[in-house]
């Protein structure tokens, strides 16, 4: 990837990213790197209610390093494990989610956060999954509805791996969106992350095309491999300027694993698209 034929903005998501460095040194590590917009996943993963000393610790980080944090996910458990990928449709686990949205938000209001990622979680053996899906659009409809106090948007994401996730492609989830906004929850989208999409057999081109006026965030890595683009055989350049060319002009959040360093894994994006 390297001749970026279209005008998006990117951004870098800090929990994937710059990860050399403690990760309330990253947000400074992202500035001095030229970007001016980052994301982060939660920043505890063990914990949906951190303490006060602790987030004021991670709004001062984001503050003082001078760039804007556009998207944070709730609590979602420890997503580099292997069975966590979300809690809001776990019954054993519903009550952390909806514990760390009014948590989450508020961070998000004291830094203009626009985006929370809710991430749907698992199958699980002690509930069916009609319960679960009931279950979670319960708690999803309270997030966007606490999210909307601030302008926010509440973001669903198709995710890949071994983990048993729900919502495996663009139409798992884009029905979950269009679930909730026929309830009147019109802040959620689709979060359309390329790498996820065909690391699961999906077609990103045609995701591109049948829902891009749903999406209300990118996420990209190459694939295979998941690392910086140019890496694996995706066709990020492709995908990214038929998506501006279908209206979408929000963020592309860089969600790759570094073959090197962040900083030589930046090499493909030159400084001027950073900002």
């Amino acid at each position: 990837m390297s001749t970026q034929p279209h005008g998006l903005r990117y951004l870098a998501n800090c929990s994937m990213l710059f990860t050399e460095e403690p990760l309330l040194d990253r947000p400074r590590a992202a500035a001095e790197a030229g970007f001016t917009a980052i994301e982060f996943w939660w920043p505890w993963p063990d914990n949906p209610t951190p303490s006060q000393g602790e987030v004021d610790a991670f709004v001062r980080a984001v503050e003082e390093s001078g760039v804007q944090l556009v998207g944070l996910n709730f609590f979602a458990g420890e997503l580099t494990g292997s069975t966590d990928a979300g809690t809001l449709s776990l019954p054993a686990r519903s009550q952390e989610f909806r514990d760390n949205v009014p948590v989450a938000v508020a961070i998000g209001e004291r830094l203009g956060v626009k985006a929370f990622n809710a991430l749907y979680g698992v199958r699980v053996d002690d509930s069916t999954p009609e319960e679960q899906d009931a279950l979670a659009l319960e708690n999803l409809a309270y997030a966007a509805q606490e999210a909307a106090r601030i302008g926010a948007t509440v973001l669903i994401e198709p995710v890949s791996g071994p983990k048993p996730y729900a919502l495996r492609t663009a139409e798992d989830a884009v029905r979950v969106v269009e679930v909730l906004r026929a309830q009147g929850h019109d802040n959620v989208g689709f979060l359309n992350d390329l790498f996820h999409l065909a690391n699961n057999g999906d077609n990103p081109a045609a995701a591109v095309a049948a829902h891009t006026d749903k999406t209300a965030h990118v996420q990209i890595a190459d694939h295979p491999g998941r690392g910086e683009p140019g890496t694996g055989e995706l066709d990020l350049d492709g995908l990214l300027a038929d998506l501006e060319a279908r209206g979408y002009d929000g963020y592309v959040g860089l969600e790759y694993k570094p073959t090197t360093s962040t900083t030589e894994s930046l090499a493909w994006l030159p400084a001027e698209r950073r900002g």
